[in-house]
């Protein structure tokens, strides 16, 4: 029998969540929407990515943080769980610092993929 379950995270903002997965092209629905799950069952998340097996993967707000929920039996993504989240995350803590830095004045001057997948950012801000 399979179920739901609850990944936690570190994702605290739905905008930069959003972002990050719009970025990895992940097809998602925004807004508190139902996920279907084995033998009818459902519950509620904020983003809801439809699975093509009928079986959806959403991030659900709980209190602190979106947690990734799915039920994993029937987990249908690219990527695997740990994969897609360190993606996710990856891109959403980058949306968060960019988000954060346009708000104080500073500008993307570069962007560089390390060997090792870091992402380096380079953030410039003018005094006049």
């Amino acid at each position: 029998m399979s179920h739901f379950s609850q990944v936690k995270t570190q994702i605290r903002t739905l905008e930069p969540l959003q972002t990050a997965l719009t970025e990895l092209g992940v097809r998602w629905k925004s807004g508190k929407s139902s996920m279907r799950g084995h033998e009818g069952a459902t519950t509620v998340a904020e983003v809801v990515i439809e699975q093509e097996n009928g079986y959806d993967v959403g991030f659900q707000w709980n209190g602190s943080e979106y947690a990734l929920v799915a039920d994993m039996q029937f987990w249908q993504q690219p990527w695997t769980v740990e994969s897609f989240l360190q993606k996710v995350t990856q891109r959403y803590a980058i949306a968060t610092v960019m988000s954060e830095s346009r708000e104080q004045g500073f500008d993307l001057t570069e962007q560089k993929v390390q060997q090792d997948g870091a992402v380096r950012l380079v953030l410039q801000r003018w005094h006049g």
